[in-house]
């Protein structure tokens, strides 16, 4: 049975390795903030979703796996609110977003 909680730990552990570089290549890929925000906001979650799965079937069910899972309800709830607060302060600095057909966005009314 260890064997098989092990495979599954570093296969949750590989699978959210992969989720976070994608998330990292988007932020150095992505033409402006908006998209790059919008990269990191969504891979985040999972990623670190399954990292830290991955070290709750390490642990075990012991005090370091509440210890986790409290970790992860914490970037549950402050990873969208920062996303956001983030974006509303861009767009309330006067940063648009960039479109695919040069077309330029609406301005506020």
């Amino acid at each position: 049975m260890s064997v098989v909680i092990d495979a599954l730990s570093w296969a949750s552990l590989l699978v959210g390795g992969a989720f976070c570089i994608v998330g990292a290549l988007g932020l150095v890929r992505l033409p402006d903030l908006f998209t790059r925000l919008h990269a990191s906001g969504v891979i985040d979650i999972p990623g670190v979703g399954f990292i830290v799965l991955g070290l709750v079937l390490q642990a075990g069910w012991s005090l370091v796996t509440a210890k986790l899972l409290v970790l992860m309800l914490l970037v549950v709830f402050t990873s969208p609110t920062a996303t956001h607060a983030v974006a509303r302060a861009a767009m309330h600095m006067g940063v648009r977003p960039r479109l695919a057909d040069g077309e330029e966005p609406p301005s506020k009314p």
